[in-house]
């Protein structure tokens, strides 16, 4: 079998060609280059050396993460790009897992290390195991061994893990420099670094793991491949914290909204509305149907009906990421102003019995408990609690 394999989940940008036992070609730098301007032209360079066509190869590993945002985008994309073009699987070889994979045969617990910032580092732990031979043969063959999965931790909180196995350690990564003396300080066990020519990553080792992978059946089209970041990158993490500063701002629905409002449903329920229902319900003249948005963002919805004198919330929503940031109460405060302005004395609802979060949420906002409606709930059964608030009308 012949792989093509690509790394560039850090500062080094690394390409092979892999064929069973044996490294065909690799091409390796650690230079001020983006690997946007050197992933490329390092594969055409390295297939027109060994005189071979990428159509030639049956399979595209790739390291998957994590790592930089960028780099793994790149990467990902480059063999994205190439497996779709050439109708090739591929395969997800963790970053971290193929690092550890080139201290072959170690025994010793081998721990890479990839700088995160903040203090932080993705990691994950490793060793070889002797497989004992079935017979009197000498032969001897070491067993990789995955001690805890790729994860992102704290500096410290790694060297507590380490210092519990009571076991030699080796390092390796470009982490390594950055925490050598907060590692001089923490370490209670014997520990020691690895040399230059494997302490970075490497894609001829990416290839040999991506073929025992493949052997095994752990391989995906172009299309389903997607990158592991374990984190989401500064950018999200800044727009998370301004959603989550944001004040939500509650408007009118309109017909321009069914189709998120029906994405959002198969998103948040098993027994969801389909878009023609939120189109209908908006489309009723008693109907009181609101949108929620944080940050710029769509957040949430409620539907509801007036009848006489009363309001019936028959849904109310939130996006999983926007919970428990306020969005349901501007939802509901902005229906009790619709309510108390339109002369409507009383709002009803009902919710899941097992649905302790909401249940709190409307108790926090007045509602109270009038009955139970027994199974009244379906995929899972469940019996509904009658809940309803009083209004005060503003005259």
């Amino acid at each position: 079998m012949r792989v093509l394999a690509i790394d560039s989940s850090g500062l080094t940008a690394t390409v092979a060609v892999v064929e069973d036992d044996r490294t065909i070609a690799e091409y390796t730098t650690n230079f001020k280059k983006t690997h946007s301007q050197t992933l490329l032209p390092m594969i055409d360079e390295m297939m027109r050396m060994i005189e071979m066509d990428v159509s030639d190869v049956d399979a595209i590993a790739v390291a998957g993460g994590p790592g930089s945002f960028t780099g793994l985008r790149i990467g990902s994309a480059t063999a994205k790009g190439l497996g779709l073009a050439l109708d090739k699987p591929l395969i997800h070889a963790p970053t971290l897992d193929a690092m550890a994979y080139s201290l072959y045969g170690c025994e010793d617990i081998i721990c890479p290390v990839m700088d995160a910032r903040r203090k932080q580092v993705y990691t994950g732990l490793y060793s070889f195991a002797r497989k004992k031979p079935e017979d009197d043969s000498l032969y001897d063959e070491p067993v990789f061994q995955v001690l805890r999965m790729q994860m992102v931790v704290p500096v410290e909180e790694l060297i507590r893990h380490l210092n519990v196995y009571r076991r030699r350690v080796v390092f390796l990564g470009d982490a390594v420099p950055v925490y050598t003396e907060t590692l001089a300080e923490g370490m209670k066990v014997p520990y020691s670094f690895a040399p230059s020519f494997m302490n970075r990553q490497r894609a001829a080792v990416v290839g040999a793991l991506g073929i025992y992978y493949y052997q095994t059946g752990r391989f995906e089209t172009a299309a389903e491949f997607k990158p592991e970041y374990l984190r989401r990158s500064q950018a999200e993490r800044e727009r998370a914290e301004r959603e989550k500063n944001a004040v939500p701002q509650v408007r009118r629905m309109t017909m321009e909204d069914s189709a998120a409002v029906a994405e959002m449903e198969h998103q948040l329920f098993t027994d969801a509305w389909s878009e023609k229902s939120v189109v209908g319900t908006l489309e009723q003249p008693d109907s009181i149907c609101l949108m929620a948005e944080k940050a710029g963002r769509t957040a949430g919805y409620l539907l509801s009906y007036k009848v006489a004198d009363e309001v019936e919330i028959a849904r109310i929503a939130v996006i999983k990421e926007l919970q428990r940031q306020g969005v349901a109460r501007a939802l509901l405060a902005e229906l009790d102003a619709i309510c108390q302005a339109g002369g409507i004395r009383r709002i009803l609802l009902d919710v899941r019995s097992g649905n302790r979060a909401a249940r709190a949420l409307y108790e926090s906002a007045g509602f109270k408990e009038d009955g139970i409606r027994q199974h009244f709930y379906e995929d899972p059964a469940e019996d509904a609690i009658l809940m309803s608030r009083n209004l005060e009308i503003i005259l």
